[in-house]
């Protein structure tokens, strides 16, 4: 955002509007002489003399997200909705002038998926603070407010997910630090934040709407371990370790242990679809509990466990997220008001509810009914302005999107291009799109840098085609123009993959594979003969069609850039610069799909044929290889019979791996575990006391998952020509724990910038913070457990499997020697029965 003129300030009057967001007045209002507005008072003190001052009605219509506020006492209405996921976006909190500058745009980053591909954490943090400072001129000039519905931090672990794009991926340990680096960005490190974050959707949440359920009807079935092990801990960084202000219950609805026995199978036929079926709960008869109305997870373990209540921070609900309690969805309460009572009394405090969607949420009758005291209440809304105070509510008197890295896939020696003296051929969805670059959950950028833009600056001779997004029955208006551009050019530029018309909020994919449509063309692309290079937008879709196809050069994964996402991309492909970037996510064959259903909640791989009985497998007449398997038809009552496994620590036969990314240069890396005085080596492996790695001179930390771990050292030679980044992401494996053994788990990273030519640089523990939370595991009833074994410790991915051996070289491994008891470093709070 530009810098404010002086002599611009006196046209903000002019487009303040009727929604605009405004300060109390605390120098001449009605609340100037009270405690809310003594700047010496503590925050609890101040909001408490705040609430007290208000009514019971006044009370009554400020535990909604857009809250009335108080006139008697200057206490202006505010809207408890303002976007912000890569950029200040527009929502009920957020007004943007339409009628020029100033505040008629913010700027726009790449996507959280882009952002997760880049590992870098400094650059998170960078971007949250650009966003926390362009939020912060919004509302001081009354465009927007003070709470951000931001990080999305649920993990990406089924493909098909919809809004996969607005998360950092799969990985919750890399998730883990998108989270701290994100929140320190847009809440600051003052005595005032900068706005309040909001960390959603808690938990467990990735289901948009797929084969005729939706997310405002789906019953999760979590097990403690997978809940504790892969959903939660994004969160437990938010609440515990960054201390965020606010995070957001979810739509769905939980069954937790302890579960029914599995039960005996029956089929049901509809047409030529047969279903596998089950008692294995009646969704109308007994109904899982709604994430907003769950005391387990807003109290046993977000305040308790986490201690998450050391500001009196706040929970929002999703929005019509209450709603969703009533008889036509999870059937938990029968009345708008008692759903209302169940919301607040449980503990969340606001309720996001969505205008022109009755039922609305029924406080009053709630109250009214005697069915919500106002004990709870005044606890509600102590936490909602706590929040805003500790903002600065009561005491008010850099350029476009960085250029997060992009992941190449094959032929790194073709990449980088010399354009000089070329033609090249645009072709494709996206080669001049304005608004598809910006992904989900977007604002008003101030201009839109696509690929047509960026190859003008750079003043090459091009031809451009449009082309399909989707398969269609429309008529065929594209391939003539695609291919007259690649036979006319040098270098054919194919700007392909999935959109927010294939996958976003409320819209779950079917299909992982290209588009037909997209597909036949590139196809034909390829055909004639000239380098060629797929730079793909959007999610991850089975590209092994595009990597067998030896026409086509080189892939570029860029997911959602930006609003510079055009100029980012000629970056990369021109050498500019060197690309490091490591796919966040799985990339997993399209067959994947029928596999495993999207409602199915378990990480692990499993197979339960074996509780059938012969006249089960004949009833079902769906028999394959070893065993029975679920056709995948989302209904209620199914239970998935069998799951090859989810992510890259359970699935086993990826196109593409979770952090794989070629580079420009080939590296020499090294690993090795740095001396310390709780290790004892032999020339075979090191070995370690469990017992030294928690003692008082080792560690320091409040939870014991949090204890450092043996430091290690990594060091990294550039052996080639191009100066680039280097993205050290370090691995274990080993027979430990609780059986399944996952195939290896992320346990740290770290972006090493700039390595230049013949450079070796050697990062330290410091650098790589490896705790013992990353190298335990869970038990069954999610306690984080440290277990004696053998610990495998591997840097980087294995790309030799696909035959680029040659880019990486050196000592990739490490072997540790675990020795002593088992400890358990944090206890897991277990649901009442």
């Amino acid at each position: 955002m530009k810098p404010l003129a002086r002599s611009t300030i006196p046209l903000f009057a002019s487009v303040l509007t009727a929604n605009a967001f405004q300060f109390p007045d605390c120098i001449n209002g009605v609340l100037a002489k009270t405690k809310a507005c003594d700047s010496t008072a503590s925050a609890p003190d101040r909001a408490a003399s705040l609430v007290e001052q208000l009514t019971i009605d006044e009370k009554l219509v400020n535990l909604v997200d857009q809250s009335k506020g108080a006139p008697r006492l200057g206490l202006p209405p505010y809207a408890w909705w303002s976007e912000g996921l890569h950029g200040v976006a527009g929502s009920p909190g957020v007004v943007f002038n339409t009628s020029g500058y100033p505040f008629s745009y913010a700027t726009s980053f790449a996507n959280v998926i882009t952002l997760g591909a880049a590992l870098d954490d400094d650059l998170v943090y960078e971007v949250g603070t650009a966003i926390s400072t362009e939020a912060r001129a919004f509302a001081k000039f009354g465009f927007g407010g003070l709470d951000y519905w931001t990080p999305n931090i649920n993990p990406y672990k089924d493909p098909r997910w919809g809004r996969g794009a607005e998360t950092p991926g799969e990985d919750p340990l890399r998730i883990k630090g998108y989270v701290k680096a994100m929140v320190a960005g847009l809440e600051g490190n003052g005595t005032v934040r900068k706005v309040i974050a909001t960390c959603k959707h808690f938990a467990a949440y990735d289901l948009e709407r797929w084969r005729g359920l939706t997310r405002y009807d789906f019953d999760a079935v979590v097990s403690l371990q997978d809940l504790s092990e892969y959903y939660l801990p994004p969160f437990q960084q938010c609440a515990r370790d960054s201390r965020v202000g606010s995070i957001m219950c979810r739509y769905v609805s939980f069954f937790l242990p302890p579960f029914p026995s599995f039960p005996r199978l029956v089929t049901r036929q509809s047409g030529n679809q047969v279903d596998i079926v089950d008692n294995f709960r009646s969704y109308n008869a007994l109904n899982g509990t709604p994430a907003c109305a769950s005391t387990y997870l807003m109290t046993n373990i977000l305040r308790d466990h986490w201690n998450w209540t050391n500001h009196n921070n706040y929970i929002t609900s999703d929005c019509n997220a209450i709603q969703d309690f009533l008889p036509d969805n999870h059937n938990f309460s029968q009345t708008p008001a008692e759903a209302a009572a169940a919301a607040y009394i449980a503990g969340t405090d606001t309720v996001c509810e969505v205008s022109g969607w009755p039922p609305y949420t029924d406080v009053v009758g709630a109250y009214n009914q005697s069915l919500l005291s106002e004990s709870v209440i005044d606890t509600a809304l102590r936490r909602l302005y706590e929040g805003l105070i500790r903002a600065g509510y009561l005491d008010h008197g850099r350029p476009a999107s960085s250029s997060p890295d992009k992941a190449p896939f094959s032929s790194p020696d073709f990449l980088p291009l010399d354009l000089t003296g070329k033609t090249v051929a645009l072709i494709g969805h996206w080669a001049n799109a304005t608004r598809t670059i910006r992904g989900p959950y977007s604002g008003l950028p101030p201009f839109y840098h696509n690929p047509m833009y960026a190859v003008r600056q750079l003043k090459l001779s091009f031809y451009y085609a449009n082309g399909p997004v989707v398969n269609s029955t429309d008529a065929d208006t594209w391939t003539a123009a695609a291919m007259l551009a690649a036979e006319s050019a040098d270098v054919v530029l194919y700007f392909g993959g999935t959109d927010t018309t294939v996958a976003s909020e409320d819209l779950d994919r079917e299909s992982i594979a290209w588009p037909k449509t997209q597909l036949t063309l590139i196809e034909k692309l390829a055909q004639v003969g000239k380098p060629m290079v797929v730079i793909q937008l959007g999610d991850q879709v089975d590209d092994t069609p595009l990597l067998n196809n030896k026409n086509i050069s080189s892939i570029l994964w860029v997911g959602y850039p930006g609003q510079s996402g055009g100029t980012a991309v000629f970056d990369v492909l021109t050498g500019k610069k060197a690309s490091a970037g490591r796919l966040p996510v799985t990339q997993y064959p399209a067959g994947y799909v029928d596999e495993v259903p999207l409602t199915e909640m378990g990480l692990r791989p499993f197979n339960h044929s074996s509780s059938t009985t012969s006249s089960d497998v004949s009833q079902s007449g769906v028999e394959e290889g070893n065993g029975l398997t679920i056709q995948t038809r989302s209904t209620r009552g199914n239970k998935t019979l069998s799951s090859p496994g989810r992510t890259y620590k359970w699935y086993p036969r990826p196109v593409l791996p979770f952090g794989y990314g070629l580079h420009y240069t080939p590296f020499n890396i090294s690993l090795s575990l740095s001396t310390s005085s709780n290790a004892s080596s032999t020339t075979d492996n090191t070995s370690i006391s469990i017992r030294s790695l928690l003692t008082s001179q080792t560690c320091t930390a409040i939870h014991l998952d949090l204890c450092p771990f043996s430091p290690f050292s990594v060091s990294i030679t550039n052996t080639g020509s191009h100066t680039s980044d280097y993205v050290a992401l370090l691995f274990l494996s080993g027979k430990f724990g609780p059986k399944p053994d996952p195939l290896k788990t992320l346990v740290g990273y770290k972006r090493v910038k700039d390595i230049k030519p013949g450079e070796t640089r050697v990062v330290g523990g410091e650098d790589i913070p490896v705790n013992l939370a990353a190298v335990a595991r869970v038990d069954g009833n999610g306690n984080t457990v440290l277990y004696p074994g053998t610990y495998k410790f591997r840097l980087d991915v294995d790309l030799e499997e696909e035959g680029d051996d040659g880019l990486l070289v050196g000592k990739r491994d490490v072997v540790v020697e675990l020795v002593g008891e088992e400890k358990v470093l944090d206890e897991f709070p277990q649901p009442k029965s």
